[in-house]
């Protein structure tokens, strides 16, 4: 699969987001290395803490399946859905992808100009070379 379909497939999924405190709506797909794409949105809770990012969303729902081997993912997100800038994954998200994936991982954020690609290894510098 193309970077650009991965990066419709994560628009598509930021439609799903349930986000009525902050606003700020996320999408997620993330591609599993036999082409098996997982979507994922963000699920906010009043009290934060709960919160669950679009990436953790397609990671948790891709493991429950079996799914642990994995290639790619795109994120989008933006305020009441509109995409005004990358979003890139928060520390925890980034420790998940750590838990699964290679160094050579692809991260696509999307922007509103099309997408940046990054590797988890650009990510988190130095967690591969232990």
């Amino acid at each position: 699969m193309n970077p650009e379909k991965l990066c419709q497939l994560a628009k598509e999924a930021m439609t799903h987001a349930y986000a009525p405190y902050s606003g700020y709506k996320v999408g997620a797909a993330l591609l599993c290395a036999d082409g098996t794409v997982y979507q994922g949105c963000n699920i906010e809770n009043a009290s934060y803490s709960p919160t669950n990012c679009a990436e953790r969303t397609a990671f948790f729902k891709a493991v429950y399946d079996g799914h642990k081997d994995f290639v790619a993912i795109a994120i989008c997100g933006g305020k009441d859905g509109v995409i005004t800038g990358r979003f890139p994954p928060c520390g925890v998200c980034r420790q998940v992808m750590r838990e699964f994936c290679n160094e050579d991982f692809k991260v696509y954020m999307i922007t509103p100009e099309g997408y940046e690609e990054r590797t988890l290894a650009d990510l988190l510098p130095d967690s591969f070379s232990l």
